[in-house]
Formats: structure tokens, sequence, C-alpha cells
């Protein structure tokens, strides 16, 4: 075992290192792609686009607030828009079949990023571009592939005749969306049910794509975008290895988050992202500290993991409530949500021991790898909360 004491440093290190420089993330902002159409053809296509989307980084990127978009000059809005414009064109494909690719005349406004008027001078502004046409006749489909090179998820939202379809794809760089059946909505028909207001209310395979895309988009929040809830996840697997305290901890974290995470994302409880993101900072911190000095698993521990485990579960819900799920979706895309994140969280551990287990000296274990890394852990929860209260 002397050879492992500078390994597991140059680990430690390293671990620090490659995270050391995403403190300052932020959540990705992902791209809502919506259709409504109507019978009779009258169709609009709205998009929002975030100005850190074409950061080389879109994650680390800070957001353009209100109160420093409005000290832009006429000439910096058109290059902000110029920038969108051509983002759109390079990493957005839209479809309409059997006419093929089109290029939608998008008029551009700025709005706040979450659909609202911009109001507060901490708004996060972004450029909405919107859509207005007639779909001739003839046409059959609608749907949107994203482009490889990009770095931000596409959600694909629709609305035939005011009825939200139940399937809303999360696609990532390189996917395309299903083809929305748009079959006879060009024909003037309005006391007539058409095909496309059938398919929006019985696809069939709509809700289990549903599941899975935002199964993965649970996952991806967490594993590898959700560098904070990495390191919590960490900090209670380092207290012990043994089975039972894992099991104990990890399931009240579970409980508790997808309960807050339920009731966050259907609207019941809000707390402003200004009182939560600190929180979390600071339960990162606390859990990290305490397996340095208090080591033996108790059940204070487990009333400390359900109090942090519905503050992160607020956390979570960020993920979805920036999204328009419609309703009938919604249960089907939170329980995707919500099995993807425990799916990472499990893989997180199940890493943590796949690195860990080879060392069978429990002493030399918790002095070379609990105490250094829950130090390490404590300090970028302390740095976050700082930088996230400032």
């Amino acid at each position: 075992m002397p050879r492992t004491t500078p390994l597991l440093r140059v680990a430690l290190f390293g671990f620090f290192t490659l995270f050391s420089g995403l403190l300052w993330a932020h959540s990705i902002p992902d791209v809502p792609v919506r259709g409504i159409f109507q019978t009779g053809g009258e169709t609009e296509i709205t998009i929002e686009i975030n100005p850190r989307n074409w950061s080389e980084s879109p994650k680390m990127a800070p957001s353009l607030e209100q109160k420093e978009f409005l000290t832009y000059t006429k000439a910096q809005r058109e290059e902000l828009l110029k920038q969108t414009r051509a983002w759109v064109a390079t990493y957005l494909e839209f479809t309409l079949e059997p006419i093929g690719r089109i290029q939608p005349d998008f008029t551009y406004d700025f709005i706040a990023e979450t659909g609202k008027p911009l109001l507060s001078m901490t708004d996060a502004v972004v450029a909405r571009g919107r859509w207005k046409t007639k779909i001739p006749a003839g046409v059959t489909g609608w749907k949107v592939r994203s482009l490889p090179g990009h770095k931000v998820a596409v959600v694909f939202m629709n609305t035939i005749n005011g009825q939200e379809h139940p399937r809303v794809p999360v696609l990532f760089p390189g996917e395309s969306s299903f083809t929305l059946d748009l079959t006879g909505l060009a024909a003037a028909q309005p006391t007539q049910p058409t095909a496309g207001s059938i398919s929006a209310q019985h696809d069939e395979h709509g809700g289990w794509n549903t599941f899975v895309d935002f199964l993965r988009y649970g996952f991806t929040h967490v594993l590898p975008e959700g560098l904070d809830h990495i390191l919590f996840v960490l900090g209670l697997f380092l207290l012990s290895r043994s089975w039972k305290p894992v099991l104990t901890q990890v399931t009240a974290f579970t409980l508790a988050h997808s309960l807050t995470l339920g009731l966050a994302a259907a609207g019941m409880i809000k707390v402003p992202a200004s009182i939560v993101e600190p929180i979390i900072a600071l339960s990162i911190a606390a859990i990290a500290i305490e397996n340095i000095f208090h080591p033996e698993y108790t059940r204070w521990r487990l009333v400390i993991v359900l109090i942090f485990g519905s503050i992160h579960g607020l956390g979570f819900a960020s993920g979805l409530a920036e999204k328009p799920i419609p309703q009938d979706s919604f249960l089907l895309a939170l329980t995707g949500f919500n099995v993807g994140v425990e799916a990472a969280q499990l893989a997180v551990i199940g890493l943590a021991f796949t690195f860990t287990f080879w060392i069978k000296d429990e002493t030399k274990y918790r002095r070379f790898v609990v105490i250094p890394a829950s130090a390490l852990i404590a300090l970028a929860g302390l740095i976050w909360a700082y930088q996230r209260l400032a």
C-alpha cells in the first residue's frame, strides 16, 4: 500500500483542478421551439435563444441581465440579433413534409428567460423569434433537427387546434424530432376533426417517448452537468462505504427531493433561485465538513439529509419549471426526469465505489480519501455559496 498514497494525492489534486474551473457554472440554456397549428393552415412558430448559447461554454457563461441590456446601443442590439440568426441558421433545421427543409422568417424581440416580459433588472434576456405563416395544402408533417456542433438541448413542443401535443422531445445535438402529423390541416374544415387533431389525441407512443426523453434530460441534469449535486452525493458516500448508511442516506435524499421536485414543478411551491442555490452550496459544505469531524452515522445525519434533500429538489425543479410542458404529459415528464436524476445519482455512487473498493485499509482510506476529498468538496461548496450570495 505505500505507493497508493502519492497516487491518491495526485488523483485528488486532479479532481479539484478538473472541477475548479466549473465553479462559476450556470444551468444549460435550452432552446424551446414551439409550433402552433390551426385548421385552415394558420401557423405560428416561435423560438427562444439565450445569448449564452453561442459561447464556448454555455454552462459557464453568465446570463445577459436586463440592467446590462438597457445600456446596449442600437448597434449592439442589432449585433445580438445577427448572432442569434446565425446560430439558428447553423444549428437548427426545420422541415415541412413533403416540401423539405424550410427557413422560417423569424421576427425577433427581447423577453425574459421565463417567457415573460422584461421587468426586473436581474431578468435574463433572451431573443424570441416569431414566424406567422399559412402552411400550403398538401403539407403532411413538421419536424426539427438539432444539428451537431453546439452544446444545448432543443425542446420540441406543439399545439394543434388549441390542444397541446403530449409528446415533448428533448433533442441533444445531432438528434431529430418525430414528425408531427399535420395531414389535412391546410384544408378549411372548421366543424370536422382533422387527421392532425386526431394524431394529437391518439399518439400511441407519445407518452412513452416523453418519459424517455425527460429521463435522459434528468440524467444529464446531474451527470455530467450538475456538479453541485454530484458533490453532494459524493459527500453522502464518503461518510461510510457500508451498505446501510449509504442506502439509508440515498433513500432519504431521494424521498425528500422527489417530494419537493414534484410540488415545485407543479407550481404548488415556489422559492426563488437566489435563496435555493446558496443553500444547496452550503449543504454541500455542511455534509463534507461533517464527514471530517463526525465520521459516525447517526439519526441526526438522516435528518440533515432529509432537510437538504428537500432543498435540492427545489433546485432540480428549475430543470422542469422553465419548460412549458403540456398538462397531459406533465406526470410522465416529471416521472421520467426524476428517474433520470436517481439513475445518475446511483451512477455517481457506483463510480465512487469502483474507484475506492480496492483500498481495504479503512484507516488509510479515511486518511487519504475521505478527509482530503471531503475538504475539497467543502471548499467548493463554500466558494459556490459565496459566489451565489454575491
